[in-house]
């Protein structure tokens, strides 16, 4: 038998009308099953089934009862970097917790800088968001707070109505600075993007400002501290901006230094993955680590002990899930400081 609507959406009313029984019954035999008899439930369901009946529309049942159970995830990189990165796949483990528990689903919004960057969070179906760390001037965090839902930053810029979950990124970055610039006299920083555009440079010190990425900001001002209270002029450190965090990008960076006519002596990297890469351009070229080159990374992850990589410790996973409990928390998100520590191995001097 033919579809009464044809290629119409079935509703809820025409099932009931087909199986004989009232709208509040064929509703109940989706969203209340234990209210209806074995008989009127069959008939409900032979009926839909004959009609071509899906069930209820989810975002129609989401209207009514004034959620999605879902939590939007505004991740300011490419959506590959979400699977790809280790980091990021950590603190994405972390919310994926949170929201199995809860019931709740997460959607990943990815930003690219376009102009549909805007629409794609106003008009995203979540109950609440997650905004992985940008920068002061990112117009998704004015759209995040336009929604009205509860939110939160992970790692920074702070913003007013919502929550921030991070690390003391400057207290880090000097005392991880501490151990790397300990008896080096030419000490260079490999350096996250400082802003949205994402160029890469090298240059000093003193060459650096308007850093608008909070947390390549609050690292840099860390490393300053360390380098000055080492005796050595912030405007005599060399910082090399890399477009992302990323390995081989890294390696090319650090060869080049490697390479100039006064080598750094030590290198702190903001990542493991970039500090990785620094690593093998160390040994290419042939520059023994540490006594000729400590380095340090960021993350203390799994590729830091294979390294033996001197690292600042901090747990993505514990953040993602402090930030999803937070967001789901019903009311303004408060915000967080999350522990760290510097891991000591044998990349850097004793």
């Amino acid at each position: 038998m033919e579809s009464p609507v044809g290629s119409k959406r079935v509703t809820l009313a025409q099932v009931a009308e087909l199986a004989g029984v009232s709208v509040m019954t064929a509703s109940y035999t989706y969203n209340q099953p234990s209210r209806v008899s074995e008989r009127s439930r069959s008939k409900v369901l032979a009926a839909a089934a004959q009609l071509g009946y899906a069930g209820p529309d989810p975002s129609a049942r989401s209207l009514r009862r004034g959620s999605t159970r879902t939590l939007g995830v505004v991740m300011g990189e490419h959506l590959s970097y979400a699977f790809e990165d280790p980091e990021a796949v950590s603190f994405l483990a972390g919310i994926a917790g949170v929201c199995a528990d809860r019931g709740y689903g997460m959607t990943i919004l990815p930003i690219t800088g376009a102009a549909d960057d805007v629409l794609r969070v106003t008009g995203a179906a979540v109950d609440g968001f997650i905004v992985w760390t940008t920068s002061d001037d990112d117009p998704v965090l004015a759209a995040v707070r336009a929604t009205k839902r509860p939110a939160v930053v992970h790692g920074g810029p702070a913003v007013p109505g919502l929550g921030l979950v991070s690390i003391d990124n400057r207290a880090a970055a000097c005392a991880v600075g501490a151990v790397a610039f300990a008896g080096a006299t030419r000490p260079a920083v490999l350096s996250f993007p400082l802003s949205r555009e994402r160029i890469s440079t090298i240059t000093r010190g003193s060459g650096i400002a308007d850093v608008l990425f909070p947390v390549t900001r609050e690292r840099l001002e860390g490393y300053r501290q360390a380098a000055e209270e080492a005796g050595i002029a912030w405007r005599d450190v060399v910082v090399a901006v890399c477009s992302r965090n990323d390995a081989a990008d890294a390696e090319r960076t650090a060869a080049t230094l490697l390479a100039s006519a006064e080598p750094p002596d030590a290198i702190v990297a903001m990542s493991d993955q970039q500090a990785a890469g620094v690593l093998r351009a160390a040994r290419a070229a042939g520059r023994a680590v540490p006594h000729e080159v400590a380095v340090t990374g960021w993350d203390d992850s799994a590729l830091a002990a294979q390294l033996g990589l001197t690292t600042v410790a901090q747990s993505l996973r514990e953040q993602g899930a402090a930030c999803a409990q937070a967001a789901l928390g019903g009311r303004t998100p408060v915000s967080r400081t999350a522990p760290w520590s510097v891991v000591r191995r044998g990349s850097t001097r004793p």
